[in-house]
This record gives structure tokens, C-alpha cells and sequence, in this order.
């Protein structure tokens, strides 16, 4: 065969392969470029209110006196024998002198966990260990609904009431001045949430580290502007107190349980239900007379696979099973001054907390398309294929999302420069693009999850295996412990 021939067919055995990928290029990278700009123009809108609310707002400190009386610490555990006994050595030396009950929530058959918090237990009298009667895991809505019906038994025994319930997990570092802070703002206040701060561990500073540059952020920000504009307040589970009245109401208003047992995000739900009833909520960002922040630190995942799964079931729990449980309420914050735009604004909020399986498929597409497109170059080298010319209007959302991008890292670099320093914030950019592949693949499982949560109905506290990053926080502490 003459060598005209062999090209001829070799021309016509890549024409479908060059249509299929410069239509396909085009249209992902079409569609991705939509989304980004209006996931651009919502974020946009977000920093607009964060700069224009700055020195304004904020919670202070009420003038009436501190809440006084016995604060309850709800800590639930399922298989946490590792990781638990650390944190309530480090709570009960943290907290020396407070006026609290730590609540530890376990069940019969972790035994394990059981065994390793009962001698701590038998020697201080300000840990109650709580076991359920059903077998585990259930929960951590449960396992908290568990730990309330023991905290309301004691309180008819002792003939006493508790004033405040706050929440941690089985990994966290309390901040010694974190009672004395709840006690001054919840005089105002049903609900307090304090700074979450990943810590940052080498051996785990691209996956475990890219939890520190999205904390620092939404809790250097996002949650500020909810607070400053009285928006319903997320509780993040670990650092947030609660006043006992508030889930009191919430108990009567779920025959006895205020934590929702088929809820994988049961905390996010709280926060969210205390706001939807006009209850006062405060975000804290706040020093100590050291000049130490008052953040709750704990440990992170930092594989792959833990931090998917953690991800996935935050996002099936918010943005999919959420939709199911709270809707899109009215809430009473139509009956305050102000109350139809609050509202309003109160519902973008829950659609910015939903969006996370919309914004996974859009970045999916974005990056399909910029492989294609690097095929298509490609073949325009290797194979004579068409020359790729973006339309005048890709090209226009092209430059606009690339002004976003750059804006949305710088404001990155500068929240992880505030909470973590310089040399953290230098991971932050590369870390972003770690961030986009564990949503993509999370909002792949959440979808997975929710699916098997509506054919059987049962829904199964999917935790975070902590065993392996609490031996990383405890060397974290003993270097700290020992520069001190």
C-alpha cells in the first residue's frame, strides 16, 4: 500500500477520536466554566459581607454576670481505647478547678474503650462513664441522646441542674480558659462555637494539613459572617457549648431526644434548629490573657481513604440527608427586625452548605476538560488534528474564573498565614488542589452513602478512625510540652 493510502487511513481511523475529543473538551469545558463563575460569584458574595461586616458585630462578652453552676462535657466513643484516655488526662489537668461533669458515652460490646477510661473514671469523680444498652455502633446522635437521659437522671438524683452542655470528641485538645469563655457569652447566648484547628502533622501535612487551610478559612470567616449577621450558627460538634434551656426545648420538641438518632451530622442539625427558633447563637474568636488563641485543636485524618470517607460523610449528611431533615425552613427569624432578609439570607446559607455535590460534578468536569483538551493539543501536534480555538465567550469566562481562582488562594494563603503561620500557608496552594480530589471522590461516596441510608433505613455513625493520628498528636504534644 502506497504511503498515501496508510495516511489516508490512518486520517480516517482518527477522525472520530478528534471529533469526540474537541466536542467533548469544548462542551465540559463550556459547562465547568459556567459553574465556576457562578460558584465564583457566590463565594465573591461571601467575602463582600466578610469585608463589609469586618469591626462590627462581633459577640462580646455580656454585661450581665457569668452563667454559673455545673457545665456537662458530652465526649461519645466508639472505639476510641487509643485516642480517649489521653484526652481526658489532658481535659482533667486543662480544666483544674472548673466546675464540670465529662459525660463519656460508650457501649457493651468496646470493651476495649471501656477498659482503658475505667481506671480514670474510679480516681476522679468529674468523669461518668455512660454505657448504652444496645450494642455499638449506633450513632453519635444516640450516643449523645444516651448521655443527656444519664445527664437529666443525675440531675433528679442530686437535686441540681447543669447550665450548660458542651461538646468534644474523643481526640480533642481543650483550651484552658474554654469554660470561663462559654460561661461569659452564653449569659446571652443558646449556643457558643468556638475555632476548630486541625493539627498539622508532617508525615500527613497534604492530607491532613488541607483540613487546616478549609478551617481557617470557614472559621476565620464564614462562620464569622452568620455570627455577626445573627444567621442560624452551625455547631461543628467539638468546641460548642450549649445551654441546657435550649436543648431542653429541642428534647420536648423530639419526645425526649434533642440530638436526631438517624442523623449522620447531628451536630450541624443542632445549630441549625437553635438558630431556625430565634435562639441566640455566637461564634468566638477570641484570645486568652496570654494571648493565646481559644481554639479546640484535635487530630485529623491523614490518608486518603479516612479523609474520603470523613468528607463523604459530611456532605451526606448536610447536603443530602439535611435537605431530607430540615428543608428550607421559614424560621422565626421572619418575626424579627429585619426578619424577610435574614431569612433570605439564611437560606443562601443552607444552599452554600448543600452545594458541595454540585460543586464535586463541576470540578470533575473541569478537570475531564483539561484532559481532553491536553489530548487535543496532542493530537494537533502529533496528528495534524484541528487547531483548538476557544469560543470569544469561553474565552471571556476563562479570564473571569481566572481572577476568582486567584483571589479564592489568596484569601486561602491569608487565613492559613493567620492560624498556622507562613510556612504552612506556603502548602496552602498546592494543598488546594489536593482539597478538590477528596471532594470529588467524597461527593462520589456521599451520594453511595445516602442511597444504602434510603433502601435500608438505618443509618450507622460512619466515625473517623482515630487510632492512628492520636499517636501523631501525642507526639505533637510531648515536643510542644517539651519546648515549654
Amino acid at each position: 500500500m502506497s504511503s498515501v493510502g496508510r495516511g489516508w487511513q490512518v486520517g480516517l481511523s482518527t477522525a472520530w477520536l478528534e471529533w469526540l475529543v474537541l466536542g467533548a473538551g469544548r462542551e465540559l469545558m463550556l459547562f465547568a466554566s459556567v459553574g465556576i463563575l457562578l460558584i465564583g460569584i457566590d463565594d465573591l458574595l461571601l467575602d463582600a459581607l466578610w469585608l463589609a461586616t469586618r469591626g462590627r458585630g462581633r459577640c462580646e462578652a455580656a454585661s450581665a454576670p457569668p452563667v454559673t453552676g455545673a457545665i456537662a462535657v458530652f465526649v461519645p466513643a466508639w472505639d476510641e481505647a487509643v485516642a480517649l484516655p489521653a484526652m481526658l488526662r489532658r481535659t482533667l489537668a486543662a480544666w483544674e478547678g472548673e466546675n464540670f461533669r465529662l459525660y463519656i458515652g460508650c457501649y457493651p460490646n468496646d470493651m476495649a474503650t471501656i477498659a482503658a477510661v475505667s481506671p480514670l473514671v474510679a480516681d476522679d469523680r468529674r468523669l461518668r462513664l455512660v454505657i448504652g444498652d444496645c450494642e455499638g455502633p449506633t450513632t453519635k446522635g444516640d450516643n449523645l441522646n444516651r448521655l443527656w437521659a444519664a445527664l437529666c437522671a443525675d440531675e433528679r438524683k442530686e437535686g441540681m441542674r447543669f447550665a450548660a452542655i458542651v461538646l468534644h470528641d474523643a481526640e480533642d485538645h481543650v483550651h484552658r480558659h474554654e469554660i470561663a469563655l462559654y460561661r461569659q457569652h452564653l449569659a446571652r447566648n443558646a449556643m457558643v462555637q468556638i475555632p476548630v484547628v486541625p493539627i498539622i502533622e508532617r508525615r500527613a501535612r497534604w492530607i491532613g494539613g488541607h483540613y487546616a487551610d478549609e478551617f481557617a478559612e470557614a472559621h476565620g470567616k464564614d462562620l464569622l459572617v452568620r455570627s455577626r449577621l445573627g444567621l442560624p450558627l452551625p455547631s461543628a460538634g467539638v468546641g460548642c457549648a450549649l445551654s441546657r434551656s435550649a436543648l431542653a426545648l429541642l428534647a420536648i420538641e423530639r419526645r425526649g431526644r434533642p440530638f436526631r438518632g438517624d442523623s449522620l451530622t447531628e451536630d450541624y442539625e443542632v445549630g441549625m434548629v437553635i438558630g431556625a427558633y430565634g435562639l441566640g447563637a455566637c461564634f468566638v474568636d477570641a484570645v486568652d490573657p496570654a494571648g493565646d488563641p481559644v481554639v479546640s485543636r484535635g487530630a485529623f485524618p491523614g490518608r486518603i481513604d479516612t479523609a474520603v470517607r470523613q468528607k463523604s460523610r459530611w456532605i451526606a449528611g448536610i447536603a443530602l440527608a439535611g435537605w431530607d431533615h430540615i428543608g428550607w425552613p421559614d424560621s422565626r427569624l421572619d418575626h424579627k427586625q429585619g426578619g424577610t432578609g435574614r431569612a433570605l439570607l439564611a437560606r443562601w446559607m443552607l444552599w452554600r452548605d448543600r452545594r458541595a455535590p454540585l460543586a464535586a460534578l463541576i470540578l470533575l468536569a473541569a478537570y475531564a476538560g483539561l484532559v481532553l483538551v491536553a489530548v487535543g493539543v496532542a493530537g494537533q501536534l502529533m496528528l495534524g488534528w484541528q487547531a483548538i480555538e476557544p469560543a470569544p465567550a469561553l474565552r471571556w469566562l476563562l479570564v473571569v474564573n481566572s481572577l476568582f481562582l486567584g483571589w479564592r488562594l489568596a484569601l486561602r494563603i491569608y487565613f492559613t498565614a493567620r492560624r498556622h503561620g507562613g510556612r504552612e500557608a506556603a502548602f496552602a496552594i498546592p494543598r488546594a488542589f489536593v482539597a478538590n480530589i477528596i471532594a470529588m471522590l467524597a461527593a462520589r461516596r456521599s451520594i453511595l452513602l445516602y442511597w444504602r441510608m434510603l433502601r435500608s433505613g438505618e443509618v450507622v455513625w460512619d466515625k473517623t478512625d482515630h487510632s492512628e493520628s492520636s499517636v501523631a498528636v501525642a507526639d505533637i504534644s510531648a515536643r510542644a510540652a517539651r519546648r515549654r
